[in-house]
């Protein structure tokens, strides 16, 4: 199961989906610790958004497009969708594999994976980043693997796909084959430790797994969280990478104690790894890795490990963020009457956008459409494209984060009548 990491507003629906490279040595491999980091992340601004990494304003820049690419890559008798986020040049780059989670309903029509968060973070630190849309979602081939209620089935029916990633991926000329690690979210991070599980053993260059989040929730199963922890114990007995596990206390999805009951079966049989709980994270933990303001929280945990394991870990490459427009003096933030062309539904949509975390937008066009979204990487693109689709004017924005940027002192602040 996965969260689309971003909530959006408009007048028409509000809702929210469940769903460089230096030279290292391989370091000795972590042991079995769970560590609560008490990280409480009630609230986000701006100056949040990015790791305080010193930069050399020397660095080579990549483009904020981080040459995104889709390739197809073959896997048996299909293809699956794949989208690659890579530096400039030709490398040899370390590589980081990511699996993506489940959303219910049709697999298929699960949008293509595009974790960009996540992506520029490693990107600026000189790795090519893989998100492979696994057999049955989004534009891959063939029909989800689902085993009915077998959660071991699935999960290494799920990793036949990034095993295939990884050897056709490990054959690129950009790639660096010695320096890789199989990381996934939700579905996808229970993915990548039954990848450990067995095809790993393929790869010698795969140094280690993380896990954000990962399981499989299947409510239609009775006992389905037996069989979730049965699925990592029997993991637990053949993984020999090391793993990172990353969960927080107010997850929506794995609720109680099961994260660490998940995490306790794996481990007692000897499998390496190392528990990170980071506490709260906004309204669902299960949300981290999705958001840009995540980074801060997961980034300093995940680089601690590539170190340990021998993976790269300094800044090699200046990464641009989303633009962030200038406030003005058009209105207070709070003054909801002051936001031009909206009617009361569009104020009572404002005020709730003023409800939201932080790193939040809102939009509006001439015509009295509007829209606000928060979290994930940018949520000023989706309050734009939300808004856009129910108005023909152009929609632009009206606030940013904690600020108004409504650069449009001749707009009538006025009742729009559609």
């Amino acid at each position: 199961m996965a969260i689309r990491t971003w909530l959006v507003g408009c007048s028409m629906v509000c809702s929210l989906a469940t769903s460089f490279v230096t030279s290292a040595v391989r370091a000795e491999p972590i042991g079995g610790v769970r560590q609560s980091e008490g990280l409480q992340a009630p609230a986000f601004s701006a100056t949040l958004s990015h790791i305080p990494d010193s930069l050399d304003a020397g660095l080579p820049a990549v483009t904020n497009g981080l040459n995104e690419s889709v390739v197809q890559i073959p896997e048996g008798d299909i293809a699956l969708e794949t989208t690659v986020f890579k530096p400039d040049g030709a490398g040899p780059f370390p590589m980081i594999v990511f699996n993506h989670g489940k959303l219910p309903g049709d697999s298929h029509a699960q949008p293509r994976n595009r974790p960009v968060a996540l992506a520029r973070e490693f990107v600026r630190h000189g790795y090519v980043v893989v998100v492979p849309n696994r057999r049955g979602f989004a534009g891959s081939g063939g029909e989800y693997a689902g085993n009915g209620c077998n959660v071991e089935a699935n999960g290494f029916a799920q990793a036949q796909d990034v095993a295939a990633t990884v050897a056709y991926m490990s054959a690129q000329s950009y790639v660096d084959h010695t320096h890789i690690v199989v990381a996934g979210t939700s579905h996808g991070g229970l993915t990548a430790i039954a990848y450990g599980a067995r095809d790993a053993v393929a790869a010698p260059g795969v140094r280690g797994l993380i896990n954000f989040s990962g399981g499989l929730r299947q409510d239609e199963c009775a006992g389905w969280q037996k069989n979730l922890v049965n699925a990592f114990g029997a993991y637990g007995e053949h993984v020999r990478l090391p793993s990172l596990w990353l969960y927080g206390d107010n997850d929506s999805v794995w609720q109680g104690d099961l994260s660490a009951q998940m995490y306790t079966a794996f481990t007692s049989h000897g499998a390496r790894a190392n528990m990170v709980d980071f506490g709260t994270y906004k309204n669902d933990a299960h949300r981290l890795v999705g958001d840009r303001d995540g980074v801060q929280i997961w980034w300093p945990r995940v680089k601690a490990f590539l170190a340990q394991i021998g993976m790269p870990t300094s800044v090699q490459y200046q990464v641009s963020e989303p633009h962030m427009p200038k406030a003005t003096a058009f209105a207070d933030l709070d003054a909801v009457q002051s936001v031009p062309f909206l009617d009361e539904n569009g104020r009572a949509g404002y005020r709730n956008f003023l409800s939201q975390y932080s790193s939040r937008a809102f939009a509006v066009s001439d015509s009295g459409a509007w829209s606000w979204a928060e979290g994930g990487d940018d949520p000023m693109s989706v309050a734009i494209a939300s808004c856009q689709k129910q108005s023909a004017d152009p929609c632009r924005l009206y606030a940013v984060n904690n600020r108004v940027v409504w650069n449009d002192p001749a707009a009538e602040t006025r009742t729009a009548s559609r």
